[in-house]
């Protein structure tokens, strides 16, 4: 059976743009379930009957 990945070493891949764009969504989700959590509290404060 041939080997499909050439002369490819494990380990050996640039992954910095993966690691930056991880990062990022990340970022992204914490500061956007934050967000939504004060506009929670912020309703749940000045709800009306």
């Amino acid at each position: 059976m041939a080997d499909s990945h050439g002369d490819y070493q494990p380990g050996s891949m640039d992954i910095s743009q993966h690691v930056k764009a991880w990062a990022g969504f990340t970022s992204f989700v914490k500061w956007s379930i934050i967000g939504i959590g004060l506009v929670m509290i912020f309703l749940a404060l000045f709800r009306t009957h």
